[in-house]
């Protein structure tokens, strides 16, 4: 079968490796999409990062490896002992390896597992046209679903995690810094949780014509004063939340200004150089800066809970691009900015 598969820093090709085959509690899958993030960048690019050069605690898998953690598809095989899924039911990932017996993971906190690890990078992944997983992985979809939407469960639950974080409900006020892929889900995420007064800062004309034709409000940091004008519409009183999708010093430094006493900027980024952190702007006003990592199971079924009933539209800010133009039409197009989100469809 064809696959993606990762050497190192600048180093993917497509190749013909063998199809895998479920063992004992495993799932193998007939890839349909595979979504490229952030993090697939970074390892691409800058990397390795989080792909493992030794094996891994969990898996055993090192470099090489087959990227891609973000995807559907259809349940073609079952391992022995499989009991919650069967061949020819449409699922998602939720790529999460955990221990199951450090502290976080006897909390339920699995996705801060101590030795935590993830398909498609601490594994072969799901840019390819089968993969096998644990089935403590998968979550069936709805037949309403589309499998191209399912696709997108995996990066919408970061986002829903971090809203989670945010401790906001119907009557909160909330700000998203970044309108690429994670904004975009904060704010349908939110709005999910009933909140109506939702700015989405974002500097690039581009990207905020694209969130404004789904529905959302925006600023243009680069034109306003965005501390200032908050400060004005609130009364002084701040946001109850901000979220941090943007990973730049200018967004926390304004987040920050803008909150209310005692609230959280929740940090959802990935920061590619140290973020210098005002602290009197915690200090004198009990504000705090809240991390924010993967998500949950409950995380997972919320969002596709909002999918079956139609919350999330895809309109004109994600893009299908066949396995063998994974690096032009996708790394490529995504680091210059010509795409939001891609898709990639290993059948094609």
């Amino acid at each position: 079968m064809r696959a993606a598969v990762y050497h190192g820093s600048r180093k993917l090709s497509i190749e013909d490796v063998p199809e895998p085959s479920p063992d004992a509690g495993q799932v193998k899958v007939r890839v349909s999409r595979n979504g490229i993030c952030g993090t697939d960048l970074h390892e691409y690019y800058d990397g390795p990062i989080f792909v493992p050069e030794d094996p891994h605690p969990l898996t055993g898998r090192s470099m090489p490896v087959v990227l891609g953690h973000e995807f559907s598809g259809v349940v073609t095989e079952t391992g022995k002992g499989v009991t919650d899924v069967r061949e020819g039911d449409h699922v998602v990932i939720e790529p999460i390896y955990r221990c199951g017996t450090c502290r976080a993971c006897k909390a339920g906190h699995y996705n801060v597992c101590a030795v935590i690890g993830f398909h498609g990078l601490m594994a072969d992944g799901g840019m390819a046209e089968y993969t096998v997983v644990p089935e403590n992985q998968v979550h069936r979809l709805p037949d309403r679903i589309p499998l191209e939407l399912g696709a997108l469960v995996e990066p919408l639950a970061v986002a829903h995690h971090a809203a989670v974080m945010g401790e906001v409900n119907g009557d909160s006020t909330a700000l998203v810094y970044g309108a690429g892929p994670i904004g975009i889900g904060l704010w349908f995420a939110l709005r999910g949780m009933g909140l109506t007064e939702i700015d989405v800062i974002e500097p690039s004309e581009t990207r905020r014509a694209s969130i404004e034709a789904l529905g959302a409000r925006t600023l243009d940091p680069t034109a306003q004063d965005v501390p200032a004008l908050i400060a004005e519409r609130m009364n002084g009183v701040g946001v109850d939340a901000a979220f941090d999708a943007a990973g730049v010093a200018p967004a926390v430094e304004s987040a920050l200004q803008c909150l209310g006493e005692r609230r959280p900027l929740v940090s959802v980024a990935i920061y590619d150089k140290p973020i210098p952190t005002p602290l009197i702007q915690l200090v004198l006003r009990e504000r705090r800066i809240q991390g924010t990592i993967c998500y949950t199971h409950e995380d997972y079924q919320a969002v596709i809970r909002l999918m079956a009933e139609g919350h999330y539209d895809t309109t004109g800010w994600v893009d299908t691009v066949p396995l063998t133009a994974v690096l032009d039409e996708g790394f490529e197009a995504l680091r210059q900015g010509r795409r939001m989100k891609v898709l990639v469809d290993p059948t094609r």
